[in-house]
């Protein structure tokens, strides 16, 4: 099909002729009904007050804003491909109303805030007469997409799993989004929380719940991590579930995979927020776990590093506790701190066989249980020793194993 773009004269009196925003997460229509203000591919965000303030001042002044594109159906109805937050803003103003139920009073040229139905009648008329600069799109379905993908000129990057929500429609997608991404009262972020002072989570703060959607690209690498065998990639995933009923796999996956976290983990440290949790519990959640040991371990390892941490490699003490790999918590080599250290409990002397005199350069570091019998990189562990009775007890250790 050739892509045809004509420029209709489109005023605000006609784009706010039956207006309707469902909700953050439902339909929002204007334009009599026909415009589409969120399709399936677009994300449910709005301009914060600042924002919106800024395009109705700009309105008021009879300053341009930014070109709008629209899609055409077969059916003579309207998508908007890109302006959904202008539209949305302005249609807002005018119906007094910012989707919450909440009047919209803004501060025009310094006067005092005033709704729309505070202007002169010539002001609203003005407003009302106002021309947008609307680009409508005659394409395809996939030509659309395509054209969402590359106009979002709107200043808010889209995110990856944004991108793919607008490719995998239906009503799997709209359950995974009720339960992932909903604006209020999200279940997947509240079912995180230790406790209810939304502080104790393990969700990150700059990533899960700072961006709802990537809350849901979250669970769904975790799953595709599970099943492995059957997807490489979320996209694949995705398009396999996305014409089913509901989202309760996933949904029953991520409520299972926090539930054994907080169960195993019950005593809450702030490290646990952002953990990789869906590998550890792919990896190690059907094993069996003495929680108590666990926590043992854990305690342990955080009094030791807070009392001696250059060794100690803090972001792997969960994966280890489960796994029992040294590797993943333990450095090998000693650090210049320790070593000073240990070289000032032994008063500067060669700690072997000699007990000489030596300048710290002189010496090097040893561990006294050696490290692959699990001698741990500590103070309390590390020896200076001379060349000559480093290389003495090197051989040793060697014979004696």
């Amino acid at each position: 099909m050739t892509v045809k773009i004509t420029q209709p004269t489109i005023t605000i009196r006609k784009l706010v002729e039956q207006y309707h925003d469902g909700g953050a997460d439902n339909r929002v229509v204007a334009f009599g009904g026909k415009l589409n203000v969120r399709p399936a591919f677009q994300r449910a965000f709005v301009y914060e007050p600042t924002e919106r303030n800024k395009v109705m001042q700009s309105v008021y002044n009879g300053l341009p804003l930014n070109s709008m594109y629209w899609a055409i159906n077969d059916d003579g109805t309207f998508e908007v491909i890109d302006g959904q937050q202008r539209i949305i803003s302005i249609c807002q103003f005018l119906t007094n109303d910012d989707g919450q139920g909440n009047p919209i009073a803004i501060n025009f040229n310094g006067k005092n805030s005033q709704t729309f139905a505070n202007l002169s009648p010539e002001k609203q008329k003005e407003i009302l007469d106002y021309k947008l600069l609307v680009y409508v799109c005659h394409g395809s379905h996939d030509e659309k997409l395509e054209w969402f993908h590359t106009i979002n000129i709107a200043g808010k990057t889209m995110t990856e799993q944004e991108l793919r929500n607008a490719d995998y429609t239906g009503k799997w997608l709209t359950d995974a989004k009720q339960f992932f991404s909903k604006r209020n009262n999200n279940e997947a972020i509240n079912l995180a929380f230790y406790n209810n002072d939304n502080k104790q989570t393990l969700l990150s703060q700059n990533g899960e719940l700072a961006n709802r959607q990537a809350l849901l690209e979250l669970a769904l690498r975790w799953i595709v991590g599970r099943q492995a065998t059957k997807y490489s990639t979320i996209e694949e995933y995705m398009a396999q579930h996305c014409a089913d009923e509901n989202a309760n796999e996933l949904i029953t996956y991520y409520s299972h995979l926090i539930k054994w976290v907080k169960a195993l983990f019950y005593v809450y440290r702030p490290d646990m927020k952002g953990i990789d949790w869906g590998y550890l519990y792919n990896t190690y959640g059907t094993d069996y776990h003495d929680v108590n040991k666990v926590e043992k371990k854990l305690k342990y390892l955080y009094d030791l590093y807070d009392e001696d941490p250059d060794g100690l490699k803090k972001s792997g003490f969960y994966e280890y506790v489960l796994s029992g790999d040294r590797t993943l918590i333990w450095k090998r080599l000693f650090s210049e701190r320790q070593q000073r250290q240990a070289y000032r409990n032994q008063g500067g002397k060669c700690a072997g066989k000699c007990g000489r005199v030596f300048k710290f350069n002189e010496l090097e570091a040893h561990h006294k249980v050696a490290f692959a019998d699990g001698g741990e990189t500590t103070i309390a562990n590390c020896q200076m020793l001379c060349h000559d009775c480093h290389a003495d007890i090197t051989a040793k250790q060697n014979r004696d194993k």
